[in-house]
């Protein structure tokens, strides 16, 4: 049966086409849309009536792929088979993911090369990219089967956190599985939409989206006016979620049942297992203790964990999305009392200890969480997929890059073209020049970070403008363009203006960052701040003093019959010293070099250059 255009209830619909909104989740994922008779975001169910589609993937022999409910009774029966959690192993490779899939049944293939990750199943290798798309499909086609509708449009949500590539990888799987992937919107952003629909006219709220899911963890400030949301801030780790939780207790289990057991080379035991575990987690949010019988090899263990313990396991973890909340904070200029709700979103926000310590850092009694964790994210997104529609003129989203854009100028030092926590989408250009005569090649390489030395930050490409008309050092006037669109991807130009001359390049990173260099971006920029700037001001001066020296022997060379011997004498004296100087990395003794040869030179730089423009307007008469 042909798929036609129907209303949701009434058969009728004003469109021929729908945008749907999409949580590609860790754990679960979920597809909503705007009931045209509400006007209010809802979740679609699926053929099932359930409305979260476990983000697992089946790749059985000569079938083709299970997703969901349908694929997760093989994580015990053939868990080599059974792909979950691959989120986060979107945009990566082999050696961002290796010290994190301790618990993943499946081969990740070590091909001891920077490309993206690849999995093997029964001799076939899947990307992650390939893999997100099956749970993608699977959505649409459940959509299209409970609507009757055809939906090609999509608006899909990622960490807050998500880098460059990430975000790239994830509008890929959205393209492998039909969709025009119109928006990749901030998870913690889309849950603010779904939250600040009701908002009164004039009313002006500073909220808090903690968003604490199966594998990601978001902070993100926001302010929200007249309809007008606004990301002040953004922090949080892609590779922090409920998984650990479990992860946590099945070590400890592992420990204290297990010590003198091989359980730890059994996939298949291991899984059930991290299963267990799971339902553990799950009931410590409603009770004191948990125990369960698990038979292995022939006899019967009780498994136990008491909310004391399970508390005690996690707490370091819960901690560190507080820290990012501190970070996010002083990002945003904030204080704790300036905050006026606090939403929390994602299934992990139900164990009390997150609860308990978010309350205890923001300083409030109550959280925002009337709407259900697992779905707020999916209703916003729904929700931004109306307004991209058309439907909604209400509302303004705002959202920020959380990680500084920019290119390696000279010094190896890295020039932010665009800074963190940028609005975006965001367009930015600065000017630059040549550093030596005659250059007709410009190598322009792009990083992300937040150190002033690009070795520190990460790389995201590169690429050549070629064909600079020869002219003298300083003379061409390079703009360099970097313009970062609504799904946090960035398109880079380069431009000579006085000859036309341009190249322009979208930056696709093969892989991104590993958590922890995520992480550690922040945290290093914090702790090495004066160090960063002492190392500028360094290769600054630095810098400075190579183009006086250059531009110096080169005014010599050139105007050597004008000037007196001791003026050139004296001039090679300052720039021997000058080069002593630069051999120390003593930024006081080079700036002091620099300034004896510019004081020295000066004067009879200045006479020439009126000697030459007397000549060039001789015989002509000013008006």
């Amino acid at each position: 049966m042909a798929l036609i255009p129907v209303n949701i209830k009434d058969g009728t619909l004003k469109k021929n086409e729908i945008i749907v909104g999409i949580d590609l989740g860790t754990t679960n994922s979920l597809i909503a849309i705007i009931d045209r008779e509400t006007n209010k975001p809802i979740v679609i169910s699926t053929n099932d009536y359930e409305l979260l589609v476990p983000s697992i993937v089946y790749l059985g022999k000569n079938q083709n792929p299970l997703i969901g409910n349908k694929a997760r009774k093989y994580l015990v029966e053939e868990p080599q088979n059974t792909i979950f959690s691959v989120k986060r192993l979107m945009g990566k490779s082999y050696k961002d993911v290796a010290e994190n899939h301790t618990i993943k049944s499946y081969k990740i293939i070590d091909d001891n090369t920077e490309s993206l990750v690849k999995i093997e199943v029964d001799g076939k290798f899947y990307t992650p990219v390939e893999l997100s798309s099956f749970i993608l499909k699977e959505l649409k086609n459940q959509a299209e089967s409970k609507l009757n509708v055809q939906i090609t449009k999509a608006v899909i949500t990622v960490p807050a956190y998500f880098n460059d590539s990430q975000r790239q990888a994830t509008r890929d799987a959205g393209k492998l599985a039909g969709l025009d992937v119109l928006r990749i919107i901030n998870e913690p952003t889309a849950a603010s939409l779904a939250y600040g629909i009701g908002i009164a006219e004039g009313e002006q709220k500073i909220i808090a989206v903690y968003d604490l899911g199966g594998g990601t963890f978001d902070i993100s400030i926001l302010k929200i006016t007249d309809g007008i949301f606004e990301v002040l801030s953004t922090n949080g780790d892609t590779n922090l979620g409920g998984d650990d939780f479990d992860e946590e207790i099945v070590k400890f289990w592992l420990k204290k049942y297990f010590i003198n057991n091989d359980i730890s080379n059994s996939k298949n035991d291991l899984q059930k297992l991290r299963l267990i575990a799971e339902n553990a987690k799950i009931l410590l949010s409603k009770t004191n203790s948990f125990f369960v019988e698990y038979d292995y090899k022939n006899q019967k263990i009780k498994l136990e964990l008491s909310i004391d313990e399970f508390e005690g396991l996690i707490n370091n973890l819960v901690e560190k999305t507080i820290k990012s909340c501190e970070t996010a904070m002083k990002d945003a200029n904030l204080k704790n009392s300036d905050i006026d709700e606090i939403i929390l979103v994602g299934g992990s926000t139900r164990v009390n200890l997150v609860k308990e310590k978010v309350k205890q850092f923001f300083n409030k009694s109550e959280l925002h969480d009337k709407l259900n964790p697992d779905e707020t994210v999916a209703l916003g997104a729904a929700i931004e997929a109306d307004i991209l529609a058309g439907n909604r003129k209400d509302i303004l989203l705002l959202d920020v890059t959380p990680l500084s854009l920019g290119i390696e100028t000279m010094g190896e030092l890295m020039d932010v073209i665009i800074p963190r926590n940028s609005k975006v989408p965001q367009s930015v250009a600065k000017q630059y020049t040549t550093s030596k005569d005659g250059q007709k090649n410009l190598r322009i390489s792009i990083y992300q970070g937040e150190r002033d030395k690009v070795s520190f930050n990460r790389k995201l490409g590169e690429f050549n403008l070629s064909g600079i008309p020869a002219m003298p050092a300083g003379l061409p006037k390079i703009e360099i363009s970097f313009m970062l669109d609504a799904d946090g991807i960035l398109k880079v130009k380069a431009k000579e203006l006085r000859s036309g001359i341009e190249q322009k390049i979208e930056v696709k990173p093969q892989y991104g960052l590993t958590d922890e260099e995520l992480e550690k971006m922040l945290l290093d920029s914090l702790v090495n701040a004066k160090n960063d700037v002492e190392y500028r001001s360094l290769q600054e001066a630095k810098t400075e003093a190579e183009q006086l020296i250059y531009t110096t022997q080169r005014f010599i060379e050139k105007n050597k019959n004008e000037l007196s011997d001791i003026e050139i004498q004296q001039s090679n004296k300052f720039v021997e010293v000058l080069n002593t100087a630069l051999k120390t990395d003593n930024k006081n003794e080079i700036l002091k070099a620099h300034e004896a040869l510019n004081h020295f030179t000066k004067p009879f730089a200045e006479r020439l250059m009126d000697k030459a423009i007397a000549f060039a307007v001789k015989g002509k008469k000013i008006e």
